[in-house]
Parts: structure tokens; sequence; C-alpha cells
């Protein structure tokens, strides 16, 4: 497992460790999840708007399964 140094200004730090206390998990675990999130998240928007350019240059009516292979294909 490797490390990553992270700089926080007290009222930050804080505030992390206190969130983590009350969340009942640690720094670590509460950091990782959230930038895991936050990947996630962005990764979606980037699918939806994949999705949506193509449905707005080739407009038409897709099952669930059709709309997964397009999506699937610009991954």
């Amino acid at each position: 497992m490797s490390n990553i140094l992270l700089h926080l200004d007290e009222e930050e730090e804080k505030l992390i460790r206190e969130y983590a206390k009350a969340k009942n998990i640690t720094i670590s675990t509460l950091i990782r999840n959230a930038i895991l999130e936050k990947f996630e998240d962005e990764t979606d928007l980037e699918l939806y708007h994949a999705a949506m350019k193509q449905h707005h240059e080739n407009p038409q009516v897709l099952s669930f399964d059709e709309m997964m292979a397009v999506i699937i294909r610009h991954l």
C-alpha cells in the first residue's frame, strides 16, 4: 500500500477528522471513497454527454439493451 501526502490547513484537518469520526470510518477511507466517488460521477457525466450527442446526431428510440451497447462503445 502506498501513501499520498495531503496538505491541509488546521480548519480543514479538523473538519475531516470530525466527519470521519462521526461516520465511524478512518480518514483514509473517507478520502479514498470521496475521490473514487468523484471519478465515478465524472465518468457517468461523460457517458451521459456522449449518449446525448449521439442521440442528437441520430435521434431514434432505442431499447435499454441497445442504449447500453452504445454507451459501452464510447468507453
